[in-house]
């Protein structure tokens, strides 16, 4: 299995991650912040050729069950969903959590991993 989930979208940065957006609220995930990377580096002095977004993505209620079963599953969280442009193309895609879960020796966590990656995937999907 990949380590990450990738598709191409034929809308702008800003018409995915607002379709996004939507979709992310339906499962009842929250957009917590947006780390534009391009603009950060460009403050910098450095530049960056095409757009490169990262969102911050949480479901309160997902994060709770995850902490109490094992702590070091924060160092996982918050979700991160990327939205590039790439060859002039955008681009919308995340870290699988189930991979990420993998490291991890309960079965009960990788359970959960697997139910938050298709709901985050499915959002990416309709999004696009």
């Amino acid at each position: 299995m990949n380590f990450d989930y990738t598709v191409e979208s034929e809308k702008s940065i800003e018409e995915t991650i607002t379709a996004l957006e939507t979709h992310l609220k339906e499962e009842k995930f929250g957009v917590l912040w947006t780390f534009d990377i391009k603009e950060k580096l460009e403050e910098k002095g450095f530049h960056l050729e095409e757009e490169f977004k990262v969102l911050e993505v949480c479901n309160p209620q997902e994060a709770e069950r995850v902490l109490k079963e094992d702590k070091i599953v924060g160092y996982f969280l918050p979700c991160k969903i990327v939205v590039y442009k790439e060859s002039g193309k955008t681009k919308i895609g995340l870290p699988r959590p189930s991979v990420l879960m993998s490291m991890m020796e309960s079965q009960k966590l990788k359970e959960m991993a697997s139910d938050i990656e298709k709901r985050l995937i499915a959002c990416l999907d309709k999004s696009i």
